[in-house]
C-alpha cells in the first residue's frame, strides 16, 4: 500500500491525469504509513517503490541481446532499494535503543537525505518528487515541514499538528508547453532503436533531418533542436554534413545530437551550428551501464566482454558546457544528465535537453523524465527546451 501510494503520482501523470489534491493526499498518507512502519515493512516498501519507479531501466536489455535478464535487472534494483530502506529503519531503531531520540526523527532525517544517495551513480530517486505536481513545494524545507507535521501527529494523535502542512503549501506554477513555439522548432522523431542503428536506414534519417530543417527555415524559425543521436554517426568525420549544417546556420541556428570521435574515444555530443560557426558540447554525466560501467575496471571489462561484445565505454566531458545562440545562453544537457542535480550548478536560466527515449519505450520512463525536469525547473527556475526521440518534445517554464 505504501509503495502504491508513493507511486500514484507517476502513473496518474503517465495516464495524463493531473489532480494536485490527490497527489498531495496520497503522498502524505504514504509518508505517514512509512514513518510508523517496522523494518520489514520498510524493506518491502523500498523494494516495491523501486519496482514501480524503475522497472523500465532493464527494458534496454532487449537491444543488447539478453531480454532474459530483464527480470534479473528489475529484481536487483528492487533489492538495492529494499536494503537501503531497511537500513534506515534498522539504524533509527538502534539509535532509539541507545539514546532518548525517537526513531521517527531518525527515519525522517535519513528520508530527507535519501536523494543524496546515488546507487551506482543513479540519482533519479527523490522522495520529494511525489509532490512535484501537488499543492506542496518540492524544496527540502517543504519536505521537512511535512515530515515534522506527521511526526507530531503520530506522537500526539492530534489532527491540529497537520495544520503545519500549510507552511509547506506551494502549488506548482510550472507550464509544460507541447504546442508549436513562435521562434523555435523542437523536433520529435519516432525511430526505433533497431531502425536507428540500421546502416541501411541511415540515408533516410539524414533526409528526415534535412526535411525538418528546410521546413523550419520556410517557417522563419530562428532555432531548431533535434533529439539525441538523431544522426547515428560520428558527425565530426562527415565533412559534407558539417559543411551543409554550417551553411544552413546562416539561416537558422541548429542544435543536433550525434556521436563524436575524439581520437578514437567515443563521445555522446550536441553539435551547435550558429551563424557559420560550430561548437561541440560533450555529455558530462553518462548513463550507468548504458554508456559507462561504474564497476571497478577489472570487473567492468568482464561485464563489457560478456554483455556488450567487448565494446569500450563512452567517455564523459570533464566540464559542463554552456553556449550562446542569438545572444542567449543555454546549458547543454543530453538525456539522462538533465535529470541530475549536477547539471543545474549555478542555476542556468535556459537549458537545451536532447533525448533518445527509444531504449526504454514503451514505458513510464518519458513521464518520469518529464516530472524530474519539472522538478528541477521549479527548483532552479530553469527554462527547459526538450527535444526527444520516441516521446513527445516540450518546453517547461515558470509562469511568473
Amino acid at each position: 500500500m505504501i509503495a502504491l501510494l508513493a507511486s500514484s503520482f507517476l502513473y496518474l501523470a503517465w495516464l495524463d491525469l493531473h489532480y494536485p489534491l490527490i497527489d498531495t493526499i496520497f503522498a502524505i498518507i504514504a509518508l505517514y504509513l512509512l514513518l510508523e512502519a517496522p523494518k520489514r515493512v520498510w524493506f518491502f516498501s523500498g523494494f516495491f517503490i523501486a519496482i514501480f519507479w524503475f522497472w523500465w531501466i532493464s527494458m534496454s536489455f532487449r537491444y543488447y541481446g539478453f531480454p532474459w535478464a530483464i527480470p534479473i535487472g528489475i529484481l536487483s534494483i528492487a533489492l538495492v532499494y529494499g536494503i537501503l530502506f531497511w537500513i534506515i529503519a534498522w539504524f533509527a531503531q538502534k539509535i532509539q535503543e541507545k539514546s532518548s531520540i525517537h526513531a521517527l526523527w531518525i527515519k525522517s532525517i535519513l528520508l530527507l537525505s535519501f536523494s543524496y544517495l546515488h546507487p551506482f551513480g543513479f540519482d533519479w530517486f527523490k522522495p520529494e518528487l511525489m509532490f512535484v505536481q501537488s499543492f506542496i513545494g518540492i524544496e527540502k524545507w517543504h519536505f521537512a515541514i511535512v515530515l515534522i507535521a506527521l511526526i507530531l501527529f503520530i506522537h500526539q494523535k492530534k489532527i491540529f499538528y497537520l495544520v503545519l502542512l500549510l507552511f509547506a503549501y506551494q502549488p506548482s506554477n510550472t507550464i509544460i508547453d507541447t504546442k508549436a513555439l513562435p521562434t523555435t522548432t523542437l523536433v520529435t522523431t519516432y525511430i526505433s532503436i533497431n531502425d536507428k542503428w540500421n546502416p541501411a536506414l541511415l540515408s533516410s534519417q539524414i533526409a528526415l533531418v534535412k526535411e525538418k530543417l528546410q521546413q523550419s527555415i520556410e517557417e522563419k524559425k530562428e532555432l531548431i533542436i533535434f533529439p539525441e543521436s538523431v544522426l547515428p554517426l560520428y558527425l565530426n568525420k562527415e565533412a559534407d554534413l558539417i559543411d551543409f549544417f554550417t551553411q544552413k546556420s546562416h539561416l537558422i541556428s541548429i542544435v543536433i545530437g550525434a556521436l563524436y570521435n575524439d581520437k578514437g574515444i567515443p563521445r555522446n555530443s550536441s553539435y551547435i551550428f550558429d551563424k557559420g560557426t560550430l561548437k561541440i558540447a560533450n555529455k558530462v554525466i553518462l548513463v550507468p551501464f548504458g554508456e559507462n560501467n561504474p564497476l571497478p575496471d577489472w570487473l567492468g571489462e568482464i561485464v563489457n566482454a560478456i554483455f556488450y561484445d567487448g565494446a569500450i565505454d563512452y567517455q564523459a566531458s570533464s566540464t559542463i558546457s554552456d553556449y550562446s545562440i542569438n545572444n542567449k545562453n543555454y546549458r547543454n544537457a543530453i538525456c539522462y544528465e538533465a535529470c541530475s542535480e549536477e547539471l543545474y550548478k549555478n542555476r542556468p536560466k535556459e537549458m537545451i535537453v536532447i533525448s533518445n527515449n527509444g531504449w526504454f519505450t514503451p514505458s513510464i520512463q518519458p513521464t518520469q523524465q518529464k516530472l524530474l525536469l519539472l522538478y528541477y525547473s521549479r527548483k532552479y527556475k530553469t527554462k527547459i527546451y526538450h527535444s526527444s526521440n520516441m516521446s513527445a518534445s516540450y518546453l517547461i517554464y515558470q509562469n511568473e
